[in-house]
């Protein structure tokens, strides 16, 4: 099952002919993603990697049956880009952007509520289901496939946390990184009832970070809902002076609830499987699922 991509996704990719879009379009194929298509205005007609360019993202879903988009798009023009493909009836939308400005998501936000989608994103590396689509920036080589769900707010322990979960024997059914913008569409709160719901994820984890709520969030609903699938979850910038944040932007200060101790208290309070260093998250999955 995974959740939000899978073999059927067909995915195009906004801002397909330019440098980054390139260069990770030719990693998404390589990887055997289901790649439709690209979207850059002035360049429809073209071929571009193989793969037809169109003009707008409705030609693209009309066309290519596109169903899901990827954003490579420079920050001025992204929400502009994530608002054309919500209008374009693409389901999922992935936005890899950084930079965007606050006043331009809160647009956004406002806009898609309206229409039935899923943003995963901004400033985040995207989303995968190992071995059937990646739609995202992560190293493909490190997924392989299982029952093990993730989301994280960060990029790098959203790898680490995959390849410690495949070094025990298990596989991740999908891993997503949720960005680490101010204003973003997945919270972890979204992504966690997402994985709930999924018949093919026994256990999901969780990667927090100081600074924000999200996590809270997250530990409060699992609680109140009482929900039997394990969560292992780990929060990272403990060591970090008072009132630090991560180099994210989502990371604003906030209240004393936003310190990884407070976090973690409320976590493992809640029933989730709290580890201290990430290198103990293989581990314990290996543990929760023996």
């Amino acid at each position: 099952m995974s959740i939000l991509v899978n073999k059927e996704s067909k995915i195009v990719v906004q801002g397909f002919t330019g440098g980054e879009g390139t260069f990770h379009s030719e990693q998404m194929i390589a990887y055997g993603t289901n790649i439709v298509g690209g979207v850059t205005p002035g360049k429809g007609g073209q071929i571009h990697l193989g793969k037809p360019v169109f003009n707008t993202v409705s030609e693209a879903v009309v066309k290519a049956k596109a169903n899901t988009s990827i954003i490579f798009v420079p920050a001025s023009f992204a929400a502009d880009a994530i608002m054309e493909s919500a209008e374009s009836g693409i389901k999922t939308i992935v936005a890899i952007t950084e930079g965007i400005p606050i006043s331009d998501m809160t647009r956004v936000n406002q806009f898609i509520k309206s229409k039935n989608c899923v943003l995963i994103g901004p400033n985040c590396p995207g989303i995968i289901t190992p071995d059937e689509a990646k739609v995202g920036i992560m190293p493909g080589f490190v997924f392989k496939k299982g029952r093990v769900g993730v989301v994280s707010k960060s990029g790098t322990l959203t790898y680490e946390a995959a390849d410690q979960v495949v070094k025990e024997g298990f596989g991740i059914s999908t891993a997503i990184g949720i960005g680490g913008d101010p204003i973003i569409g997945t919270t972890i709160k979204d992504a966690i009832k997402l994985f709930v719901d999924d018949t093919e994820t026994d256990c999901i984890v969780m990667i927090g970070e100081i600074g924000g709520q999200l996590e809270s969030d997250a530990a409060k609903w699992y609680k109140e809902n009482k929900i039997k699938k394990p969560i292992i979850g780990f929060i990272a910038g403990e060591t970090a002076p008072k009132g630090r944040t991560m180099g994210h932007a989502g990371a604003i200060v906030g209240g004393s609830d936003d310190t990884a101790e407070a976090k973690k208290k409320i976590m493992t309070e809640s029933g989730i499987h709290v580890v201290d260093s990430p290198a103990e998250i293989g581990k314990k999955v290996s543990q929760i699922l023996h």
